[in-house]
């Protein structure tokens, strides 16, 4: 079947994205340190020297569940501050996060047409929380466009990941999502990726993933789909909420092989700051970010905040306000600051050009896949 080539995959138009956003803009510029309510000792050397790298390299938050926590609120003010959530732009700004993915998650039980409604009116609410907060919060695709926002002094927003029931197990779903701003897609909780890893059908939803310039996310996945998707995927993949197994074991951290693997490939674990899969404190983190970029390289590890998540957060690491901390306990490590760069900034940024270039390259070499399920599957 012509469909099911291993070649590149292609994003999509970019008249098609998230608002119509502009051009993306050279990524070398900085942005000014924005005010900051000291959260420690202001005498405290690595806490000064790590809001100044933050300055420069500010926070690529890799997971954030704000829009589903602010669906139980009648009324809420992000802008000016809210103390009913872990974020607002206050926060962001003292934290010096510059961008943030948000989940659209969904609750465990909805599948089918309820799982892609549900997803639809996830991105609805996410684009009208934008648009209310224009001065604190700015709508990104790119690479390119969130290094436009950061230099704005706006925080970029992307949305993803959503969970695979998303699609219905329909591509044409999966580039309608991707019209409307969909950036990451988890590869879980659908007969397509599951413990066995992935059927026919789910290797063409990598290929149009690939196609569109949707990044797979692989966090939770078994360790046969991690693989496939691993030697399948054109561009880089991430586990936007796993840790290390070795040091504790969740069953979402990844264990030492798979890490390795996944630095091999150039992919991204984003470490989430929650208490269950990091540890208590702000140095089990810090422990995990440690192994993680021996294990798998400084440029395969990255940053989830989890923030509004429904998760607890370690000590020291309660909301988005406090990323300079866990800055600091790196320094104190012995951290470079150009690791650190990575680790906030760069590494991210590196996954979004790798996903835009593969979906400009493949776009030239293959049509959309109209692919079924009961085609490939059965």
């Amino acid at each position: 079947m012509a469909d099911l080539q291993d070649d590149l995959r292609t994003a999509a138009a970019a008249a098609g994205e998230f608002d119509e956003l502009a051009e993306p803009y050279p990524d070398e510029g900085l942005v000014t340190a924005e005010p900051y309510e000291p959260v420690s000792d202001p005498d405290d050397a690595p806490l000064t020297r790590a809001r100044a790298i933050l300055a420069a390299h500010p926070v690529a938050d890799g997971y954030n569940g704000l829009p589903w926590a602010l669906k139980r609120l009648s009324w809420y003010d992000l802008e000016d501050g809210e103390s009913t959530v872990d974020t607002d732009v206050p926060r962001l700004r003292s934290g010096h996060v510059g961008a943030l993915f948000w989940s659209l998650h969904l609750p465990e039980g909805l599948d089918g047409d309820r799982a892609v409604g549900a997803t639809l009116e996830q991105l609805d609410q996410a684009k009208t929380i934008v648009r209310t907060c224009e001065e604190g919060l700015r709508p990104a695709c790119t690479a390119g466009q969130v290094a436009d926002a950061r230099n704005c002094g706006r925080v970029a927003v992307l949305l993803g990941p959503a969970g695979a029931p998303a699609l219905g197990d329909s591509l044409g779903i999966l580039r309608q999502l991707h019209l409307l701003g969909l950036r990451v897609l988890t590869l879980t909780g659908v007969s397509w990726a599951s413990d066995a890893g992935l059927t026919r059908f789910g290797e063409e939803v990598v290929r149009e993933m690939n196609r569109l310039g949707v990044i797979a996310d692989l966090s939770g996945a078994s360790a046969q789909t991690l693989r496939r998707a691993l030697s399948l995927s054109r561009a880089p993949v991430v586990c936007c909420r796993s840790a290390a197994r070795s040091l504790r074991p969740h069953p979402a951290n990844l264990p030492d092989d798979l890490l390795a693997e996944l630095g091999a490939a150039k992919g991204l674990c984003l470490v989430p700051l929650t208490a269950e899969q990091a540890g208590p404190t702000v140095r089990d983190v810090a422990d995990h970010l440690d192994h993680i970029r021996d294990v798998a390289g400084a440029q395969s590890v990255g940053l989830s905040g989890t923030y509004d998540s429904g998760t607890a957060h370690p000590q020291e690491l309660a909301d988005t306000s406090c990323y300079p901390r866990l800055v600091a306990e790196l320094l104190r490590r012995g951290w470079a600051e150009a690791d650190v760069a990575q680790l906030t900034w760069g590494n991210v940024q590196r996954v979004l050009r790798g996903a835009d270039f593969t979906a400009r390259a493949a776009q030239q070499r293959r049509e959309p896949s109209t692919a079924t399920i009961s085609e490939l599957d059965g």
